[in-house]
């Protein structure tokens, strides 16, 4: 027996109360004296359905019945500044609208330290009257008037293990803290982590109000939490909501992420969620919908360095983010695989990656390490640790102790010297901050698409800083996040898709308020079709790695024309990856909602979506031909005319039908077709359509690719 999700679509109607409605179904199928203590929570604020505990046969049962859109296990979900938004040209002193501070986000994460600096409360009036939520008042924990609601989610109760962890929405992780400030963090001067990356910290829309649920704890973050968040949050009244975790389901009504912000976009909220961090392999992306947004991460202009001199002179460079000085002094230098705990069980082929309980304590304490892989553990009394590593400078991470990450072929060096000398000995050096020349371009670690399951819809949608981002941390939480680490620090630099998406989810609110009645399609269109072009040749899996590019928030705020969608066109695209017309009615609470017979299962039948992707029917026939169907709104000059002007590669003829557009006012729409031919003559093919009236230009990537 486990918990099970029984999702029911849209909000309930009637006058039953969804928490009677939920035990009478469990009832009928695991008994009237059992189900009330089977059911553990209700969603009924903003759709339908429940988390209860179910046997795999009784979840099967539940699964048949015709109210029932989907039954799934509540799984556990993983986690996914002071220069990133100067780097992305959004710095300090743009134009803002007074609105800002009605915006609120929704961050769904691991909860907050409210006392940080970045969220002060200081010049905020009370919150805006739409706001309809509430705060989880405890001994330990307030809101304030920039963070006006906290609440915490935990579907299954508390177990002694929750002592490493807060009953309240108060953040014990730091994670949720650091997406919070990234994305509507106030400014705070002279911010550092022990003097690196120092400057004035600041979210993207420092005035914006922030609304908190707290659905991670030690143990990670659980479906039935995520959506009992998704459920207060889009009935509380946010705008946006940011998400840095993800799901692995294939269906998209068995995600709780793709479920909960699907009833987000259909209330005007626009969701902003991490791609994953399982790149750079293809199609292992961890967020997908095409009604939400996924970000992925970019490096920006700052790289952190840790130097490695050996007792034969030889330096070499590393990434870490090691703030301790060892004075330059020499330590014996130890290869782990010669430090087995062999009164544990333990033998070099386990020691040599540097788990700690596999290492002999005797053996390593006053010793500098060469680790085949390191997690960051303290390691029993050792100085310091070497690592090798596959992309140095892409991912610098805070220590616990002096570490430094190598190239490859500078670790083959140092272990060749380890074995070749009587008294090997090293020492490692306080980290430096250096400049990436070559930024900006897409993290390894970011997760890159096609779809895994619509081809035809481009993800990511978007790139945006997520490497070595500094913000505000819990000076609770040891920076390194290893037991042990005694620093007590207010801010931390973290890298990952996880601190992209805050990024993004800010950009929109910056968006909203200048356009507060735009719907979420609106702005998600206007942050694609204005983003910076990123280079393929940094990039090989190119749109797949970046989507439509680097936000720039600054022009995603006048974009000239839009691709809107309504509630239809996501209805039809459903209707093209295979839900039922019975389905669809139950998801959209509309009983006159159909699907049409011709619907092609797995496709996205013109979903009016501002980028173009089409996929070759398989390796050994790469030719295409296709016509793609869109329709534009001014959102710019009320009088204008716009030029299509494209970009394309040999090999694909691309056509634009009618390739001018006229527009006489403000909201008038205009549709047209784009036609690709040719054959793919490599795996990925980028090309693209620019909208220009000589004031505004509107791009959209066009990209074809060979399925493998």
């Amino acid at each position: 027996m486990q918990p099970y999700i029984v999702y029911m679509g849209d909000s309930p109607k009637g006058e039953v109360s969804a928490s009677d409605l939920h035990v009478n179904m469990l009832q009928k199928v695991v008994g009237s004296d059992i189900a009330p203590g089977s059911l553990l929570q209700s969603y009924k604020r903003s759709f339908n359905g429940f988390v209860a505990m179910l046997t795999e046969k009784e979840a099967q049962e539940m699964a048949g019945k015709e109210e029932v859109v989907s039954v799934f296990p509540s799984e556990k979900q993983k986690l996914h500044t002071t220069k990133s938004w100067d780097f992305i040209g959004f710095p300090q002193q743009v134009k803002r609208n007074k609105l800002e501070s009605d915006v609120i986000i929704g961050v769904l994460d691991s909860g907050i330290w409210p006392e940080s600096h970045s969220f002060d409360d200081k010049g905020f009036g009370p919150p805006p009257t739409k706001w309809k939520g509430s705060c989880q008042v405890s001994s330990n924990f307030t809101c304030n008037n920039k963070v006006i609601g906290a609440k915490y989610y935990r579907s299954y109760g508390f177990d002694k293990e929750d002592v490493y962890d807060f009953k309240s929405p108060r953040d014990s992780d730091g994670h949720g803290t650091h997406t919070a400030s990234i994305a509507a963090g106030g400014l705070v001067r002279d911010a550092s982590l022990s003097g690196f990356a120092a400057g004035t910290a600041r979210g993207g829309v420092p005035s914006a109000r922030l609304a908190v649920y707290k659905v991670c704890w030690y143990d990670g973050c659980y479906d039935a939490d995520i959506l009992a968040a998704f459920d207060d949050a889009i009935a509380d009244g946010v705008d946006v909501i940011s998400i840095s975790l993800g799901s692995s389901s294939r269906d998209y009504f068995k995600s709780a992420i793709a479920i909960g912000s699907f009833h987000a976009i259909r209330k005007g909220i626009l969701t902003s969620t991490s791609a994953g961090n399982r790149g750079p392999n293809p199609k292992s992306l961890s967020s997908f919908s095409p009604w939400s947004l996924s970000v992925a991460a970019s490096t920006i202009d700052r790289e952190f360095f840790a130097g490695v001199r050996l007792g034969n002179g030889q330096v070499y460079e590393g990434t870490s983010i090691n703030t301790f000085d060892l004075k330059d002094k020499l330590f014996p230098l130890l290869y782990a695989g010669d430090a087995a705990n062999t009164s544990a069980g333990a033998d070099s082929f386990i020691s040599r990656l540097c788990f700690e309980e596999a290492l002999d304590k005797n053996k390593v304490k006053g010793k500098i390490l060469f680790c085949d892989s390191y997690d960051g553990e303290i390691l029993g009394g050792a100085v310091g640790v070497v690592t090798p590593g596959t992309n140095v400078g892409d991912d610098a991470y805070a220590v616990p102790i002096p570490a430094s990450s190598l190239r490859l072929e500078d670790s083959a060096k140092v272990y060749l010297y380890i074995n070749s000398s009587r008294k090997p000995t090293a020492t490692i050096s306080r980290s430096k901050e250096g400049p990436n020349k070559l930024a900006p371009y897409i993290a390894s670690f970011s997760s890159r698409g096609p779809h895994p399951y619509t081809p035809n819809i481009l993800k990511p949608d978007l790139a945006a800083p997520g490497t070595h981002i500094l913000a505000a941390w819990p000076p609770y939480v040891p920076v390194s996040g290893v037991d042990g680490d005694n620093r007590a620090l207010a801010y931390n630099i973290l890298s990952g898709t996880s601190m992209a998406s805050p990024h993004v989810a800010a950009a929109a609110a910056y968006v909203k308020s200048f356009h507060p009645t735009w719907s979420p399609a609106a702005i998600k269109s206007a942050l694609m079709t204005t983003a910076h072009p990123l280079s393929a040749d940094l990039n090989p899996e190119a749109e797949f790695a970046y989507g439509a590019g680097l936000i720039n928030p600054l022009k995603a705020a006048y974009p000239g024309l839009v691709y809107d969608v309504v509630d239809a066109d996501y209805a039809n695209f459903l209707c093209g990856q295979g839900y039922s017309t019975k389905l669809l009615q139950i998801v959209t609470g509309n009983r006159k909602s159909s699907c049409p017979e011709s619907s092609a299962v797995g496709a996205a039948p013109d979903l009016n979506y501002p980028a173009f992707v089409l996929s070759a029917s398989s390796p050994s026939d790469n030719s295409i031909n296709h016509v793609f169907n869109r329709t534009v709104t001014n959102v710019g000059s009320p009088t204008s005319t716009y030029k299509a002007k494209l970009v394309a590669p040999a090999g694909l003829k691309i056509t634009v039908n009618p390739s001018v557009i006229s527009f006489t006012s403000l909201g008038e729409k205009k549709s047209y077709a784009v036609t690709v031919q040719g054959a793919v003559k490599k795996l990925v093919v980028s090309a693209s359509l620019i909208w220009d009236d000589g004031t505004y230009q509107v791009r959209s990537p066009i990209v074809v690719y060979v399925p493998t």
